[in-house]
């Protein structure tokens, strides 16, 4: 099939929605599609056979973040035109469309009667309220246009199962679901070079990796992280990523809690030595306490073979239960049991490590993504391929 792709991001960096649409790329080159691809002007120049990246015009627009801001906004609107240009030029089977650029989809197909499938990262609808709260007066507003672009998607590509059961009420017409996988090819510690021996710690570590956003739940990290040296003192809590900004908020709280000597911010640091960051840890924690996706970290955190400590929310729980991983309530007093619980246990820490490793590489793995893929896909060409027939029939 010839195949466009709408990439809303700064493709490729090494986060969240960019690997998964790596991901993406790799199966549709595997395939033997043709696809363009339109994203961003930033970005690292990737390579995958049978597809061409198309960039949106330089424009004077910097370190996009996820989620919304007026710099997406920006960027979406220049987006819109490189896409029209490439339509208008070339003729296409399909729009794959990621995240917001569906709207720019489903803009487009009453005038170029193109199928589109929506590739859902998160609800647009409940993101736009979370991140700013006094949008929820217009919020049906947001639900309303988020329903037009489910609806008339030929296919909807949830991220998680709690998407695509919120999508369900918009009566899509087909859906599969599209889980994240595991980032980790081989888990190796670091040796004499690696955290343990910069830091010297000596007891059990526990590392947190991923970005300081407050619906990550490090505020209950840190809370619960200082009740449980109450009852246990070899412990150190590493915590790997964040802004400059957030680093220096959490940094504060440490030191008021008390827990300063403890807990180390690492900053950013790169994400192919992921693996071996988390080899040298000993627990593994996600204190998320909002949203319904599941973060793409906990994957590759599940898949290092380490436990995982998480908060029994949808976000974590519909992906794992407490036989591949500890899930507590999301309070400081229940979080740090559970710290305790795998810090004094170590019986139950490989229990634990080996279950989560197993569940990865059998229902969240690479293959697994292909073979789901693939599935949508050949479905895709089917449907098309139908459509086209009778069309033609009837043109007779």
């Amino acid at each position: 099939m010839r195949i466009l792709l709408m990439a809303p991001q700064s493709f490729y960096q090494d986060r969240g929605t960019p690997i998964a649409v790596d991901n993406l790329l790799k199966v549709m080159s595997e395939r033997g599609d043709e696809v363009d691809v339109v994203a961003y002007h930033e970005g690292a120049d990737v390579y995958y056979e049978g597809v061409t990246i198309h960039r949106i015009p330089r424009i004077p627009v910097h370190d996009i973040q996820a989620g919304f801001s007026w710099k997406k906004v920006v960027c979406d609107f220049f987006m819109l035109w490189t896409v029209l240009l490439l339509v208008l030029k070339r003729r296409y089977d399909l729009i794959h469309a990621v995240e917001e650029s569906a709207f720019i989809a489903l803009l487009l197909k009453p005038f170029f009667r193109l199928p589109y499938v929506y590739d859902m990262d998160s609800s647009l609808a409940q993101q736009m309220v979370e991140q700013v709260p006094w949008f929820e007066p217009i919020s049906f507003i947001f639900r309303f246009f988020e329903g037009l672009a489910v609806k008339h998607a030929q296919a909807v590509a949830p991220v998680c199962r709690s998407l695509a059961e919120d999508v369900g009420k918009y009566d899509p017409q087909k859906v599969v679901i599209l889980h994240d996988v595991s980032m980790l090819k081989d888990v190796k510690p670091q040796g004499h070079n690696g955290i343990r021996h910069q830091l010297h710690i000596d007891g059990v570590m526990l590392m947190y990796v991923g970005n300081l956003q407050t619906y990550q739940g490090i505020d209950l990290l840190l809370e619960s992280f200082a009740v449980a040296l109450k009852s246990t003192k070899q412990v150190n809590l590493v915590i790997i990523g964040g802004a400059t900004n957030d680093i220096e908020k959490y940094l504060v709280k440490s030191y008021h809690l008390g827990i300063h000597l403890k807990v180390h911010f690492l900053g950013p640091r790169p994400i192919e030595d992921l693996a071996a960051y988390l080899a040298e840890a000993d627990i593994l924690v996600s204190p998320r306490i909002k949203g319904r996706n599941t973060p793409m970290k906990v994957y590759s955190y599940l898949h290092s073979g380490k436990p995982l400590l998480a908060t029994a929310l949808p976000t974590h729980t519909q992906v794992m239960d407490n036989e591949a991983a500890m899930l507590t309530e999301p309070t400081a007093e229940a979080y740090a049991a559970g710290m305790v619980q795998l810090i004094e246990n170590e019986t139950l820490r490989h229990q634990l490590g080996e279950a989560g490793k197993h569940l990865i590489e059998t229902q969240f793995s690479y293959p697994v993504f292909r073979e789901r893929s693939n599935h949508l896909f050949d479905w895709l060409k089917q449907e098309n391929s139908y459509r086209r027939k009778v069309a033609y029939s009837v043109s007779k």
